[in-house]
């Protein structure tokens, strides 16, 4: 007889338990997404996930929490979307043209989720320390400066401060998916287009 204390019974336990986060967590997304970060309430997660509120509270301690693995979520999923077709580039060059492709493209084919992880990032508030966002964020940042500064050795870039840009691209990004927000019928490939085009004039050498 197989008991929940043996590897394969833990196993099954451990599965189901991530498939019941992984509802929460898609149920959080919509929620977030529709009504917004305040009026998101464990009983309205709930109630769209078809679960009783104690089975949130089994799985995570709390609003903020939950919240907290919804926006953790999508910045891994858009990382490992991204990843693989940047550094499928060899220059500088094609690496931040695809940076900035790639990112405005998962995007567009993930709005609810987007909406979800700017609500959040915006409005939470952790009882003490900083953002948990910050880290994440600081290492998009410092990579995005490494790429540049190694177009700049490489000759690609002109001369500039890699960390200024890179924060400059970052702010750029963020207004096209600003506008993008506003209006649904925005085409962010359009966007993108322009954009790698305006940043490669603007970040390359003169001898390219």
């Amino acid at each position: 007889m197989r008991t929940e204390s043996s590897p394969r019974g833990r196993k099954r336990s451990s599965f189901i338990e991530q498939a019941r986060r992984a509802q929460i967590i898609e149920a959080a997304t919509e929620t977030v997404a529709e009504v917004g970060y305040s009026r998101a309430s464990l009983a309205e997660i709930a109630q769209r996930a078809g679960i009783s509120k104690s089975v949130i509270s089994y799985h995570f301690e709390g609003k903020d929490e939950l919240l907290e693995q919804v926006a953790a979520r999508l910045f891994e999923e858009t990382w490992a979307y991204m990843e693989p077709r940047v550094y499928g580039e060899t220059s500088a060059g094609a690496q931040i043209r695809e940076w900035v492709r790639s990112q405005l493209s998962f995007f567009s084919s993930h709005r609810v989720s987007f909406l979800a992880m700017v609500e959040i990032v915006t409005h939470y508030q952790p009882k003490e320390g900083s953002s948990p966002f910050a880290q994440a964020i600081e290492e998009e940042a410092a990579e995005l400066a490494r790429i540049l500064r190694k177009g700049q050795q490489d000759g690609e870039f002109r001369d500039f401060d890699p960390r200024a840009v890179a924060v400059i691209i970052g702010q750029a990004v963020e207004g096209a998916l600003g506008q993008w927000i506003a209006d649904d019928t925005i085409d962010l490939d359009t966007h993108a287009l322009a954009l790698v085009d305006f940043i490669d004039h603007a970040i390359r050498s003169e001898r390219g």
